[in-house]
């Protein structure tokens, strides 16, 4: 396999990326020349702002993408297709062995739909997760992204089950996740380097920390009031990093800039915005307990052992909701702010994280070395 090309768009497929990259590098040293991997990035351009996009490609081991689409913000079909336009133009000319695409977005989906109807193999790293909420535009990429790819890399077992119970059983493989490989990496780097605690004015264990950005949540007024209301009434210091498309609403749109307003007078919140992955994974690390409908700070949140909150009603890491470590409570205040009493006080569960059902912290060499075998036999075939 002489060519890959992954496919990156946001935030957390930049980390995922960064570990298969990395993987790469490492074979590619210990290779002949004829033998290296040629590994491309294509970022489409659906995170641009620095601290949405750029800041992790100055912090991880990702190098500047070969391409970058520029498509920016829209709805879904028109973001989509602008990027099956662009993404099938740069897989013409490049003619790539096999396309990676992650996780669950609309560059996932784009990137897939492109790579497999030019016949190009195609695998999809984070595969198998189902949260049965059809609402959510992430269900929907992730169903369409596995249903057409390729090659499967589950980061459970569970993953892998519930792709058998839909009739995928082909070329699919628990690998692990490669979120985890970063946060083993990468948790230590963060405490020497990061200064965000002194940055915000927090103390280790004395602060919660906050997201929110699923459309599910940032969408509806109503699910909006009700978490801004907990926000507010928490009575502890917050650290809340404000997604630029929240912050947009906060600030100029009917109905919400009354809750940005609202959020603007708790002295207890601190406002920030989207911040570089070590300074989050710091707080991640450091926070006494962690509020947010983000699946990728779910499992952070699970693999550096601070007890989290998931503003949803559902959540596709179900492994992390394993003795209570992560407990889902959807955007009512009466039913967050027990649950926030419960764990401030000290009601944390006994045992540690089962890090095991999310594979050995290799999950990105794991991968190479599965789609370099397959080469090897589609080849000796």
């Amino acid at each position: 396999m002489k060519k890959l090309i992954s496919i990156v768009g946001v935030r957390p497929q930049f980390v995922k990326a960064a570990m298969i990259c990395a993987a790469a590098a490492g074979h590619n040293q210990k290779q002949a020349r004829e033998h290296r991997i040629k590994h491309l990035l294509l970022h489409t351009g659906q995170h641009y702002d620095y601290e949405m996009a750029a800041v992790f490609f100055q912090q991880l081991p990702l190098p500047a993408p070969d391409f970058n689409l520029g498509v920016g913000s829209g709805t879904h079909g028109a973001q989509t297709a602008a990027m099956l336009k662009g993404i099938e133009k740069i897989l013409l000319k490049e003619k790539p062995d096999c396309v990676i695409v992650y996780g669950d977005t609309n560059s996932t989906l784009a990137g897939a739909l492109a790579a497999v109807k030019m016949h190009i193999p195609t695998a999809h790293v984070e595969s198998g997760l189902r949260s049965y909420n059809r609402r959510m535009p992430e269900e929907i990429n992730r169903i369409a992204t596995d249903h057409v790819s390729d090659l499967l890399f589950c980061p459970t077992r569970a993953a892998v089950k519930l792709l058998e119970h839909e009739g995928i059983r082909d070329n699919v493989y628990f690998t692990g996740d490669v979120m985890l490989d970063a946060v083993k990496a990468f948790a230590p780097v963060a405490a020497h380097r990061s200064v965000i605690l002194n940055s915000v004015g927090v103390s280790p264990g004395k602060f919660i920390l906050a997201t929110i950005h699923r459309a599910e949540n940032t969408d509806s007024l109503e699910r909006m009031r009700g978490l801004v209301e907990t926000l507010c009434r928490l009575e502890k210091p917050v650290v809340f990093s404000v997604h630029p498309r929240l912050r947009e609403k906060l600030n100029h749109e009917a109905g919400y800039q009354k809750l940005g307003k609202e959020l603007a007078r708790a002295a207890h919140v601190k406002m920030v915005a989207p911040l570089s992955y070590l300074d989050m994974l710091h707080l991640e690390s450091n926070a006494r307990l962690i509020m947010t409908d983000s699946g990728g700070v779910q499992k952070e949140a699970y693999f550096v052992g601070t007890p989290c909150i998931t503003l949803r009603d559902e959540t596709e890491w179900t492994e992390t909701l394993q003795d209570g470590w992560n407990r889902l409570a959807g955007a009512s205040p009466e039913k967050i702010l027990p649950m926030v009493r419960s764990l401030w006080t000290g009601s944390l569960p006994r045992s540690k994280p089962a890090l095991s059902a999310f594979g050995d912290g290799k999950a990105a060499g794991n991968i190479l070395h599965s789609l370099l075998e397959l080469n090897a036999k589609k080849k000796a075939s």
